[in-house]
């Protein structure tokens, strides 16, 4: 059976956790030895066997990121000819999976990692393309076979979002975590170049610079830490201008008052996020929006605890009192997850972290239970698994006509 993947992302372009999920996805398929996988990437050529890059067209050069996706995508539907079942990832190449689909009357599996309508903010980055991205992903939504939830949560958003979606065609199959790759590994060296002083108390956040990762209010609530404690930011990637500046000013702010605040603006390689996680005392995840958090169960894997937001699909992925804190939130309903009330989620958000580092002992239990956790739940061969199924079943529907 053959089954063509279509990515934004894929290695080596990897910006966020939703290239994370494909590229092991893909992994775990091949590793079965039962499937021809090919992967369609937006971007450059790739050396990999059974991988193709689609660049950008030059005909759409300077225009809207939103056109120049879609041009992308009609380059990807002419590349599925002949695949058995095509799954897209992402609003990106969510038209490619469905113009595939339209044109070789092949099925259509896509996997929500995000809703458009759960990221108004995104107008701000993409201006009308934010209009087409989001006819876009309803397009292809109710057209496709099945979707895949990374988490329970994002179903229910889904069905909230789509209501003409059919229910029984929405699946969930989570998020995963190689927890070979993700591991703790002490390297002091490493930690210190990033001007961190191993031997003092980290709380470390690490994420894109955009609304739904929430760290304005980390850095608002950062202000209440206990003075020895640092704050380490792997936060690189901003969405907008807009954003980077607010985060910026913040920090800066943030220094007037406090020593021990360390931002590293680039994307770091995996083996030096895995020290500088191996190095922290807590992780601390303060998004308002979060399908799964893929990022969670990589501190976890390095046996870290998690303050993080209950919202989304982390409370599926973070246990209360087992392997972290849940921060509580009561999030305005126009689909920004802004908290109703700003002020008392950054000071429970302040005093959870306080809290997470005031007992040394029992975070490092926490982060052991959560090793296990990641090793025992969110295996990805578990999940290659599951989304077979879900093509089978979706195989098995069209043949009976449903």
């Amino acid at each position: 059976m053959r089954i063509d993947i279509l990515s934004k992302e894929y290695p080596p372009a990897i910006y966020g956790g939703a290239g994370v999920h494909v590229t092991e996805l893909v992994s775990a398929l091949r590793a079965r030895g039962d499937l021809d996988v090919r992967v369609h990437a937006f971007g450059h050529p790739r050396a990999e066997d059974g991988t193709t890059g689609h660049p950008d067209l030059t005909e759409l050069t300077g225009a809207n990121a939103a056109l120049t996706t879609l041009g992308v995508d009609l380059s990807l539907a002419a590349a599925c000819e002949g695949a058995d079942l095509v799954h897209s990832h992402t609003w990106y190449a969510n038209m490619g999976g469905h113009l595939a689909s339209l044109m070789g009357d092949i099925p259509h599996v896509l996997t929500a990692h995000s809703l458009e309508p759960m990221r108004p903010w995104k107008a701000e980055q993409l201006g009308g393309g934010y209009r087409v991205s989001s006819w876009v992903e309803k397009t292809a939504y109710e057209a496709a076979d099945a979707v895949i939830a990374v988490s329970a949560g994002m179903r229910e958003d889904i069905l909230r979002s789509y209501p003409s979606v059919d229910p029984e065609r929405v699946k969930v199959v989570h998020n995963g975590i190689d927890s070979e790759l993700w591991q703790r590994a002490v390297d002091e060296d490493v930690v210190r170049s990033h001007g961190v002083d191993p031997d003092r108390p980290s709380i470390i956040f690490v994420g894109r610079i955009t609304r739904q990762k929430g760290l304005p209010y980390l850095l608002r609530a950062a202000a209440e830490l206990p003075p020895e404690v640092q704050l380490v930011l792997l936060a690189g990637a901003p969405d907008t201008p807009e954003i980077l500046a607010e985060v910026e000013s913040l920090i800066e702010t943030l220094r007037e008052t406090r020593d021990g605040v360390v931002w590293v603006p680039t994307m770091l390689p995996r083996n030096e996020v895995v020290a500088m996680l191996s190095s922290a005392t807590v992780f601390v995840c303060p998004s308002v929006y979060e399908p799964l958090g893929i990022v969670n169960l990589e501190a976890m894997a390095c046996e870290l605890p998690v303050v993080a937001t209950a919202t989304g699909g982390i409370p599926e992925v973070v246990v209360h009192g087992e392997t972290g804190w849940l921060v509580p939130i009561e999030q305005v309903q126009d689909g920004t997850g802004t908290p109703v009330d700003p002020d008392r989620f950054v000071a429970d958000l302040a005093a959870a972290m306080t809290d997470a580092v005031s007992d040394t002992a029992r975070a490092e239990r926490m982060g052991l239970a959560g090793r296990r956790r990641a090793v025992e739940s969110f295996s990805w061969g578990s999940i290659g698994d599951q989304t077979h199924q879900v093509y089978l079943d979706v195989l098995r529907r069209r043949q009976l006509g449903r």
